[in-house]
């Protein structure tokens, strides 16, 4: 049976660090709110599935569900997915290791997210311009080179090499952290060079990652959304530190 992710089709936001360890195992999942609605897809299903779910329902997208099961929170996704999916060691050790690194990922991500929404995420960043300069001025200059020389830390403190983050094979946490540089990028061009000018190993690693080719083929095919200014990672000119 097919893996059933649900999040919103308009944007690659968290759901993207699913999609790319789904698309990197070869995995049979369906995006179920990019499907038509006559077939049973469409945000109103997806909505449908979250607020009925009787149990233990998710917060909000992006969540899994796998026959019975349904799982939310990205982070947690990939803990289920990835020995599922082969992307993880199975060492009880690296296992854990790969979800704390996917966890600081998680963390970078709501960091760049509250660049633009600052003060709240129901208000328009319209609303909150002068807020979000401010913390976009310290997130370029502290916390991008921060984070990255922590990723570069780890790459080369890999006893099975800077090519991956955790042992000698892909996890789930290489795909997520590609992920990451790329909206970096996207996002703050100027401030991501400059910090990514200090971090070679993480350079390398995402150049790596994303010619692997079932990446490379997915990000090439019109089922890998661009960024946009609706997702997290948003290029307001105005935040990217000069």
């Amino acid at each position: 049976m097919a893996y059933e992710l649900h999040y919103w089709p308009m944007i690659p936001g968290r759901g993207e660090f699913v999609r790319l360890a789904l698309e990197q195992a070869g995995a049979d999942y369906v995006d179920v709110a990019r499907q038509p609605e006559e077939a049973g897809g469409g945000i109103a299903a997806m909505m449908d599935r979250l607020e009925d779910e009787p149990i233990r329902p998710p917060f909000a997208p992006p969540f899994l569900k796998d026959g019975d099961r349904v799982i939310g929170q990205t982070a947690a996704i990939l803990l289920y997915l990835g020995p599922r999916l082969g992307l993880v060691g199975a060492d009880e050790a690296d296992r854990v290791w790969t979800h704390q690194i996917q966890l600081t990922i998680a963390d970078m991500v709501a960091e760049a997210h509250d660049t633009h929404h600052p003060v709240g995420v129901g208000l328009y960043y319209e609303d909150q311009r002068l807020e979000a300069r401010r913390r976009a001025e310290d997130f370029c200059a502290n916390r991008i080179p921060k984070f990255l020389d922590w990723f570069e830390r780890v790459l080369a403190r890999n006893p099975a090499g800077p090519e991956h983050l955790v042992g000698g094979a892909v996890s789930y946490a290489d795909t997520s952290l590609f992920q990451l540089v790329e909206g970096l990028r996207y996002a703050f061009p100027r401030a991501a060079a400059r910090a990514l000018a200090q971090t070679p190993h993480v350079v390398a690693h995402a150049e790596r990652i994303g010619q692997l080719p079932r990446i490379a083929a997915y990000r090439a095919s019109e089922r890998c959304l661009p960024f946009n200014e609706e997702g997290i990672f948003r290029h307001y000119p105005e935040l990217d530190a000069r």
